[in-house]
């Protein structure tokens, strides 16, 4: 059976910029920290939250990036490793470029009449980054972002939330993610998904997705 799809949701990062990987190597040339201790101080840090999950104590928000940074910088210096003072946000945006070939695909996704919009776990100290990076007038017809709505991907609610906010069934709705893990959940609240690996790649299927749904509108 052919499901009729009239929300497409996009991912932020690792979607509409580079993958996490490249920004994550970035972010320590221009820091001067380095990779392997730097992940050993921040996986310190993200388990007094009980997770495995980097980002999660920051983008639902448990705790302050400034916070956030002072328990990485003493982490570190328990390493022997001297950490700078930083903006994280301004540090991870500096330089990341947009993703400028899916992002006019979901331009012309919206020209088709079709509800777009972004679903993202981010900061809140991201705010002002991505939208400069991505400006959602005319391309989004809602944003709903993990640490303004205080709960996050793959978390079962947030899902049912942006299918509200879209105004359609569940099933009707489609995630764009870079992470597995945010697809499956997806999945299990109902929704459909298309893992992101590359541009092309997720142009190919979600097209493929949207002239099966025409299709099945068109058949008598």
């Amino acid at each position: 059976m052919t499901i009729s799809t009239k929300a497409v949701w996009t991912d932020f990062g690792g979607v509409l910029t580079p993958p996490v990987g490249e920004t994550f190597a970035a972010f320590c040339a221009k820091t001067g920290l380095p990779p392997d201790p730097l992940l050993t101080a921040v996986a310190a840090v993200t388990a007094r939250y009980d997770t495995d999950d980097f980002m999660l104590p920051l983008d639902t928000p448990l705790i302050t990036e400034d916070e956030w940074l002072r328990q990485i910088a003493a982490e570190l210096a328990a390493q022997g490793i001297e950490a700078p003072v930083i903006s994280f946000a301004d540090a991870w945006f500096d330089g990341r470029r947009t993703n400028v070939e899916w992002l006019a695909h979901l331009r012309r996704v919206r020209e088709r009449g079709l509800f777009v919009g972004m679903l993202s776990n981010m900061p809140p100290a991201w705010e002002e980054h991505w939208r400069r990076m991505v400006p959602p007038q005319g391309v989004f017809d809602d944003v709903v972002n993990s640490a303004q709505v205080g709960c996050r991907k793959p978390d079962p609610e947030i899902y049912e939330l942006a299918a509200r906010r879209a105004g359609v069934p569940a099933e009707e709705c489609v995630l764009i993610d870079d992470l597995a893990k945010n697809c499956d959940g997806a999945r299990a609240a109902g929704w459909q998904a298309i893992l992101f690996a590359d541009a092309a790649g997720a142009i190919e299927q979600l097209d493929l997705l949207l002239d099966q749904s025409s299709s099945k509108v068109a058949s008598p």
